[in-house]
């Protein structure tokens, strides 16, 4: 095939969805750069390029015949796939030479340079941090016995495990389920470590808390500060430890328009400790650019779930580094530290082939969240495990927390008034009539003070939280475009909103990019509220919690005509619910399998519910997710030695 035939075939391509517009623009802008570029190379180049649409950081050559959309390709790429790639301008080996080539061929990963050069600055610094271990002062197995039970004899306690280690190293990673208190665990490494250090210096460590999205930030906000109520310190280290959580972009200083951030590696961020939540969330460029900007001396904490879906741009950084939590894989030395430092024998979890990576990784194991009667924890665990016969078993069982709907006919129902066809249990089931209620019972009289319409804002955002519609799809009959206007549509129906279209009181709105003058991140979610302005006059202003105030109230307003890019959130897909929790979360899946609804979607939806969970969806749709796992190809876990090449 001629270079000409194939910019034919990959402009065909992207008539019919299989490439992007940016994929097909990439391949003609090398076709331009290198006139000898053989057609195969920028097919391979396209294909490299569509990959990160998927999350994956590389086209995996040996992962080429298994890739699902395969079937779909103009037969003529077949035959040019079976040419190898040849090194030439616009190709370099991994080994760098020529250094400005634009593709990467690393093995038998194929990467577009920048992401390559993020992979590997990643993999260097977590590895040089590995590097770097922390002299602990004489006091710190009696410091971890206060904040701890010592039981050297009893089962494992992982929450001491993951705070001793956390403790001695530069960089840490503590990952486990929902409820298995991962937040209680962080808290009480702050105050070991703000205590250790205040005995020695003048000043307390300066602590920084992070987390991806506005959301997940004041969830941890919140968490935060009730955990520290309770601490075992002394009350200077107490009151040294903020519960003020940032953006990662707010605090890298992100720099609208562009990629770069105000903090880098020649002006390091003003830290001792960084502690980032929702680590799942974290793609490739985002935490390599938080590395770039971690003084030498920091220490570097990293808390999620393994097992939730990955980033929403390319890498799958905390399943990568936990690629080996489940085992354990700890080495003889470290069992024996831990044992010395009051933890429970966990000789079960050493082996032979253990790595530097593995004695920095802990994982919670028991879910305070779930009880072992819990519906929704039985289920969250069959489906991460992959048992097939076990969610079968519980979807057919009656469970006051489970509702299985095996048709969408009922999602407006669930939507709006909460029936989930489970036994009345308290808190009930809600729906988003719950909320609209509330904000015409209770809203303030048109003179009150100012103080009256905040704590209305503030009642009418929790009541809004306690119910979500979450989607496995954005497009589509069970997306959530049409599924939003469906339920602006019966909400009207029903007399609880004033209009389905354009701006009304109730309306809920998430912002879908930061916005740094009106200090509002992706994923923030407000509700339209109808207030008084300065001149007395009702005006509708959009009601945000506010991540960045001390106050109590934690309200803040924005008109509308100031809030460019939103969208109504009636329905949010289960990705823009990572760092979320509901009382009741309805999850809707598509009526026939799809290739994106797999084991870690279902999983991450399931585990937004804290007390009631309505799964819609056919058992084949769920058989399917729970079938299929995400896997994302990358590299990291290879060049941190954790992963076979």
């Amino acid at each position: 095939m001629t270079r000409d035939l194939l910019l034919k075939s990959l402009a065909e391509a992207e008539s019919s969805g299989i490439l992007r517009p940016l994929d097909l623009a990439f391949a003609r802008f090398l076709a331009q750069i290198d006139a000898q570029a053989p057609p195969a190379l920028l097919l391979y180049a396209a294909l490299a390029s569509r990959q990160l649409a998927d999350g994956h950081l590389c086209l995996d050559l040996q992962a080429l015949p298994s890739l699902p959309d395969r079937k779909t390709w103009p037969s003529t790429w077949h035959t040019l796939l079976a040419e190898p790639p040849v090194l030439s301008s616009l190709l370099a080996d991994a080994s760098g030479l020529p250094a400005a080539a634009p593709l990467v061929l690393d093995g038998q990963r194929l990467y577009l340079r920048r992401y390559w050069n993020h992979e590997c600055d990643v993999a260097a610094a977590i590895s040089d941090r590995l590097q770097q271990p922390i002299a602990l002062a004489q006091s710190f197995r009696t410091e971890l016995d206060r904040l701890f039970l010592a039981n050297p004899a009893g089962p494992a306690d992982w929450a001491r495990v993951a705070c001793a280690l956390a403790a001695r190293g530069a960089f840490s990673v503590i990952t486990g389920g929902p409820g298995t208190g991962k937040t209680t665990t962080v808290v009480r490494l702050l105050g070991l470590l703000q205590t250790l250090h205040l005995r020695d210096h003048d000043r307390p460590l300066r602590i920084r808390l992070a987390a991806p999205t506005g959301k997940a930030a004041a969830r941890l906000n919140a968490s935060i500060a009730a955990q520290l109520e309770q601490l075992n310190v002394s009350d200077a280290v107490r009151a040294s430890i903020s519960p003020r959580v940032d953006t990662l972009h707010r605090l890298l200083g992100a720099r609208s328009g562009s990629r770069r951030y105000r903090h880098h590696r020649a002006q390091p961020l003003h830290l001792d400790v960084l502690v980032v939540d929702e680590a799942s969330m974290i793609d490739l460029e985002m935490i390599a650019a938080v590395l770039d900007a971690l003084p030498p001396h920091a220490r570097l904490v990293l808390l999620g779930d393994k097992d939730q879906l990955s980033s929403v741009e390319a890498g799958a950084v905390l399943g990568d580094l936990c690629h080996r939590a489940d085992a354990g894989h700890y080495d003889a030395q470290t069992a024996a530290w831990l044992h010395d430092a009051g933890c429970a024998d966990i000789g079960t979890f050493v082996r032979d082939d253990a790595r530097p990576l593995d004695q920095h990784v802990a994982m919670l194991r028991h879910s305070h969240r779930f009880t072992a009667d819990s519906g929704i924890g039985q289920l969250a665990r069959a489906v991460n495990a992959g048992e097939l016969d076990t969610v079968r078993q519980l979807l057919a069982t009656t469970h006051e927390d489970i509702a299985w709907h095996a048709d969408a006919s009922s999602i407006l129902d669930i939507a709006i008034d909460g029936h989930a066809g489970v036994a009345t249990t308290s808190p009930p089931p809600s729906g988003y009539r719950h909320y609209l209620e509330l904000l015409r019972r209770s809203r303030p009289a048109p003179d009150a003070h100012e103080s009256a319409y905040v704590a209305w804002a503030d009642e009418v955002l929790q009541a809004y939280a306690r119910f979500q519609l979450l989607c496995a799809l954005r497009n589509g009959p069970f997306g959530t475009q049409m599924l939003n206007q469906r339920i602006a549509n019966a909400l009207l129906a029903a007399g609880l909103i004033e209009s389905g279209h354009g701006w009304y009181e109730g309306r809920p709105v998430m912002v879908l990019r930061n916005d740094y003058t009106l200090g509002l991140m992706n994923g923030d979610v407000g509700i339209a509220l109808r207030r008084p302005d300065r001149h007395g006059t009702p005006r509708l202003h959009v009601a945000f919690p506010d991540t960045r105030s001390e106050a109590a109230s934690r309200v803040r307003f924005v008109l509308p005509s100031r809030l460019e890019e939103i969208d109504t959130v009636f329905a949010m897909t289960v990705h823009k619910s990572q760092g979320s929790e509901f009382s009741h979360a309805a999850l809707l899946l598509p009526d026939a399998p799809e290739s994106t609804v797999v084991r870690e979607l279902l999983y991450t939806g399931i585990t937004r519910a804290k007390h009631h969970i309505s799964l819609v969806g056919s058992a084949a749709a769920i058989e399917h997710a729970v079938r299929h796992r995400q896997r994302r190809h990358t590299g990291l876990a290879m060049r941190l030695g954790i992963a076979q090449s």
